[in-house]
């Protein structure tokens, strides 16, 4: 992991389809690469499509993760989406024993970082004051389009209680500058899936819903981190915060939705049409979010375009 205090991250997600756009986004964000020289790199999931992975040397890591990314050669946290916890049909979130093989195959990837499916990484990791901790979050039990099957990853299972009392915990003990939080599925959102609590016009659905979702975030992580990160969403926005908190999009490394937004929480910047990434400027004194373009589907010629820059200071 890096020791320096001044980070310069990668943000890509939804990226692991294996098909040129995916390898033109990131042949674009490597050649941005040598101008920009990244310290760590985010995967915010969707890692592996479309149903995840059948096992942990499974070949889909290397033809959706480490191929397009080669040369790309820094820590990369990852986290679960819904197709990497695929059971019933593809995307559905409830085959949790999928995400598993993610999470061993940290064992047998030197980029790949996905120790638990929760975890948290304070950077410098040596500092008493770290400038930045990520706490990445496995939100599926509470937001899959079908329901758990297994009762520890119930919705109100043991497992999200056991998630929920060990973020609160991080959080409150937590000494960084800045907090982010990764997790798949947004709090707010003008993508055609909407705000958690009403995903896809549902609003009483234990699962597909995202309600309860939306309690953990409004009871433990709105007001106390100063990002969430998100993907799910095949699209690229940078929101207004909420009570300090603020939500970014950026789930158009390999997808877009081709069409416009469909909720008109208050924004700074969104597009919908075209593949991209971003990546975070870290100091102790601000974070810079920059919100790149890709236009190109060919990995040969395709070039990062800078779309939108946003300054949050401390």
């Amino acid at each position: 992991m890096p020791t320096n205090g001044d980070l310069t991250v990668l943000v890509t997600g939804d990226a692991g389809t294996g098909e040129p756009p995916q390898y033109a986004v990131a042949a674009a964000a490597r050649r941005l690469a040598q101008e920009k020289g990244y310290s760590l790199a985010l995967g915010l999931g969707d890692n592996l499509y479309l149903d995840g992975a059948e096992s942990s040397d499974d070949d889909e890591f290397q033809t959706k993760f480490e191929l397009p990314n080669a040369g790309i050669d820094v820590p990369w946290l990852m986290i679960l989406g819904n197709h990497d916890t695929s059971g019933l049909m593809p995307g559905g979130g409830d085959g949790p024993e999928r995400g598993d093989f993610e999470v061993a195959y940290h064992e047998n990837s030197s980029r790949w970082y996905m120790p638990h499916r929760y975890y948290s990484v304070p950077l410098p990791s040596a500092a008493p004051a770290p400038v930045v901790e990520f706490f990445a979050l496995d939100t599926n039990p509470v937001a899959s389009f079908l329901p758990q099957r297994n009762p520890y990853y119930a919705w109100d299972g043991s497992f999200m209680q056991e998630q929920r009392a060990w973020l609160d915990a991080r959080l409150s003990e937590s000494r960084a500058r800045w907090k982010i939080v990764m997790a798949h599925h947004p709090y707010i959102n003008n993508g055609p899936y909407g705000n958690a609590g009403e995903y896809n016009g549902i609003t009483q659905d234990d699962y597909a819903s995202g309600k309860h979702l939306k309690e953990l975030y409004e009871q433990l992580v709105v007001g106390r981190a100063d990002l969430i990160l998100s993907g799910h969403d095949h699209c690229s926005q940078v929101l207004a915060p909420v009570q300090g908190t603020q939500q970014i999009v950026c789930g158009a490394a390999a997808h877009t939705e081709g069409g416009q937004s469909k909720i008109t929480n208050e924004y700074y910047w969104q597009d919908f049409g075209r593949h991209g990434f971003m990546t975070l400027g870290i100091s102790a004194e601000s974070v810079v979010i920059d919100a790149y373009l890709v236009e190109s589907t060919d990995p040969a010629t395709a070039m990062a375009t800078h779309a939108f820059s946003h300054t949050i200071r401390g």
